[in-house]
This record gives C-alpha cells, sequence and structure tokens, in this order.
C-alpha cells in the first residue's frame, strides 16, 4: 500500500500498545514456531538479531540494577510476634556469625579452687555444677543405649519412608515430563500440519506486496504522464478543461 508521499509500505499488523507488568491475564504473549521457523538458523539472521537487541539495550533507560523496579515492593518482615526471629534476622542481615552455646563450661566437671575449698558457697556452687555435669552424662549412655537398641530400625524406617516419597517425586517428575512431552508433540503436529497453508498465505502476502509495489510504480508513471501532458496543452495554448467538458458533454448525448 501506499501513502500521501509517495512511500510504499509493507503489509504488516498494527503495533500493540505497552502493557505494563501487572497480572498474567495482559502479559505479553510470545508467538513463535518452532518446529516450521528455520529462520534463527541463518547466522546472518542471528548476527542481525543479535545487533538489535543490543541496540536496544544500550537504548533503553532501564538497567539491570533496576529491572525489578516495577514489581509490587517485598512485604515488611518485623516478627512482631517472635522476637528470637527478629533477632536472628537482624543478625543474618548484619552478616555477624551465630552465636555459639557453651556446653563445656556448664556441664564441666570442675572443683572449687584451692582458696575457696573451705568456702560453703563456693563448694555448693561446685557441687551443682558438677551433679549437672553428671545428670549429662547419664543422659549421654541413656540415649546411646537407646540408640544402640532401636537406632538400626528406626533407621531403616527412616529410609523407608525415604524411598517412597523419592518414588512418589519420580512418578509426578514422570507424569510431568509425559505431559510436557504430549504437549510439544501436539504443538509440532498442528504446526507442521499448517505448515502448507502458513506458506502459501506468505507467499500471497509478498505477492500482494509486490503487485501493490508495482501499482504505486505504474500510477506514478502515469501521473508523470499526465503532468507531462498537461504541460505540452499549456504550451500549445490548450485549454483542456473545456475539451473535456464539451467531450462529456458529446458522451452524453450519443449514450442518450
Amino acid at each position: 500500500m501506499a501513502t500521501h508521499n509517495g512511500d510504499i509500505l509493507m503489509l504488516e499488523a498494527a503495533p500493540e500498545a505497552t502493557r505494563p507488568w501487572a497480572s498474567a491475564s495482559n502479559a505479553e504473549v510470545i508467538d513463535a514456531l518452532p518446529y516450521i521457523d528455520d529462520d534463527y538458523g541463518n547466522p546472518f539472521v542471528k548476527a542481525e538479531v543479535d545487533r538489535l537487541v543490543e541496540e536496544e539495550m544500550r537504548r533503553s533507560s532501564k538497567k539491570p540494577a533496576d529491572f525489578l523496579k516495577e514489581l509490587p515492593p517485598l512485604p515488611k518482615l518485623d516478627f512482631e510476634n517472635c522476637p528470637i526471629l527478629s533477632k536472628e534476622y537482624e543478625r543474618v542481615r548484619a552478616g555477624k556469625p551465630p552465636v555459639r552455646i557453651d556446653f563445656e563450661s556448664r556441664y564441666k566437671f570442675e572443683l572449687p579452687p584451692a582458696n575457696k575449698r573451705n568456702d560453703d558457697a563456693a563448694l555448693k556452687q561446685s557441687l551443682q555444677r558438677n551433679q549437672r555435669s553428671l545428670q549429662q552424662k547419664m543422659i549421654e549412655l541413656e540415649n546411646l543405649e537407646l540408640m544402640s537398641k532401636y537406632g538400626p530400625e528406626l533407621w531403616r524406617h527412616n529410609n523407608q519412608r525415604l524411598e517412597v516419597f523419592l518414588s512418589r517425586m519420580q512418578r509426578l517428575a514422570r507424569e510431568q515430563n509425559e505431559k510436557i512431552e504430549a504437549v510439544n508433540r501436539e504443538r509440532k503436529y498442528h504446526q507442521q500440519t499448517t505448515a502448507y497453508e502458513l506458506h502459501a498465505l506468505s507467499a500471497e502476502w509478498r505477492e500482494l506486496c509486490v503487485k501493490n509495489m508495482e501499482i504505486q510504480t505504474a500510477c506514478a508513471m502515469l501521473e508523470s504522464q499526465v503532468d507531462d501532458l498537461k504541460r505540452e496543452a499549456a504550451e500549445r495554448g490548450w485549454n483542456l478543461e473545456e475539451k473535456l467538458e464539451n467531450g462529456a458533454a458529446v458522451a452524453l448525448r450519443e449514450s442518450s
């Protein structure tokens, strides 16, 4: 098709309006036919596409550092009902190491210093510390006995549960892969069955574009010839408008 200024345009679809990010309902849809489109296999086309992408990235006002600024802000974590989590969150955000719990000094068996052997408070404190240490050792012995008696069986049950969980995850993964394969097979079938029609429509589109350009060229040549004839008639002093009016009247009388 042609414009008023003489430019020749190809048949193209109307450009789509920019859609800001909001929800999946108005997200950009990528239309591609990978099973029949072979343009991107051409290295020249790929080089041109890469050049256009780099040029657009250079002209873009968005930078990689702020490509998420259009997304809604993250919720603020205040941990109002859990001060322990709040303190731990601040520690991790500050990059500080975790606080190490000192069990050695709490359960270590110690006697009071020599200068406090006659001090009742120091002896009482040492006795309490040693009682805690003894209780801790007794608990450790009980845990070891329980582990030696029930540990292997618990590990076997735990391994069985893990195997069941693994089997279920593998089954779900296989089902998802089968669904993906089914979708891909269906897409390939539909694209390949409609490839002939698409190629025919593309050829018709190109033919129409060529015809439009030929018509535009012929119209331009005719307009140039008409301008030459008008200029020649003006040089000879002919009144073309009067002759056209007389010719139209004669033709009208003959037809009546």
